[in-house]
């Protein structure tokens, strides 16, 4: 079986390594990643969410802290913020900063992106190939309730999600294109299913780039898992993001944002949580497949539980 997987994020990068675990051919999994947090910083080229999968996927992630390296120490960035360098609430693990450096000099060595998260997937056997969204930067701006518009990592990180955005906006994307192998991972795909990531700025970003959607009206198939469970969301603050766009913290309403494909949507089939079973039927009155499985990824046999309910025919 050939799946592709469009993710981001801690909710992504369980889901992925929950579908490795449950795919015995591994090498049959592609992962497109979300570039959209991506930013520069003290001169290094930073790419969050696929630094998230990589980690989680080669088993040295921090699971505590659920990003960045496990055991990491913070010499440098403590130097960093001495010299007012870099930004003082934003924090780079000595470990995680290698894997920046030798990024950032891939890149100036005239490395792509994707080529760039090859050479990374190697160093492990992480049983995936990680496809980066696309090749061109798109970072994510965030427009908030006075009109300031600022970094998505200063929004999510420095201010937690407090002030109320208003937008949000990937300068450039119109002009980006798919990375090498994106679009014919998704075509080829025995099925291609939606990570239960942040669907404004995990999801919407790779759903942006030209291409991908197009790519997907052409899919098998397309199943999308809910990462909100019981009108909440798991982890994060996917529901300040979800307010900005819009549309309602629950299960029903993300799946008609992304929408059916048999009505220009992306999906075909959704998973909903068994807390969330009620809305299933007004969903199937409006011609949705829908599934009520345990979405709850506690712990790697349940991801892999989801991950084969995803899958299942």
């Amino acid at each position: 079986m050939r799946v592709t997987v469009l993710a981001g994020g801690v909710g992504g990068a369980r889901f992925v390594k929950g579908l490795r675990d449950a795919v015995e051919d591994a090498d049959e999994i592609t992962v497109v990643v979300n570039t959209g947090d991506d930013l520069w910083l003290s001169g290094v080229r930073l790419q969050p969410d696929i630094d998230s999968i990589l980690y989680a996927l080669a088993g040295v992630n921090d699971t505590e802290r659920g990003w960045g390296r496990a055991g990491e120490s913070e010499r440098v960035s403590a130097e960093l913020q001495a010299w007012g360098a870099g930004w003082p609430w934003f924090t780079l693990g000595d470990l995680d900063l290698g894997t920046h450096l030798a990024r950032t000099g891939w890149l100036r060595d005239g490395l792509a992106p994707s080529q760039v998260a090859e050479r990374l997937g190697a160093r492990w056997p992480i049983g995936v190939r990680l496809l980066p969204m696309t090749d061109t930067e798109v970072d994510t701006h965030v427009v908030v309730e006075d009109g300031t518009r600022m970094h998505f990592q200063e929004w999510w990180t420095r201010h937690r999600a407090s002030l109320r955005a208003t937008a949000f906006e990937s300068p450039g994307i119109a002009d980006a294109r798919p990375a090498p192998g994106v679009v014919e991972a998704i075509e080829e795909a025995d099925v291609v299913v939606l990570a239960p990531s942040n669907p404004v700025v995990s999801i919407g970003p790779i759903l942006a780039v030209p291409g991908v959607r197009e790519a997907l009206g052409r899919a098998r198939r397309v199943v999308g898992v809910s990462p909100i469970i019981g009108g909440k969301v798991v982890r994060g603050m996917a529901d300040a993001c979800l307010a900005a766009i819009g549309v309602e913290t629950a299960a029903d309403a993300v799946a008609r944002h992304y929408g059916r494909r048999a009505e220009g949507g992306v999906l075909d089939t959704w998973l909903v949580a068994e807390e969330d079973a009620a809305l299933a039927p007004g969903l199937e009155a409006e011609g949705w497949d829908v599934r009520v499985e345990p979405l709850w990824m506690t712990d790697p046999e349940r991801s892999a539980t989801l991950a084969r309910a995803a899958l299942r025919p």
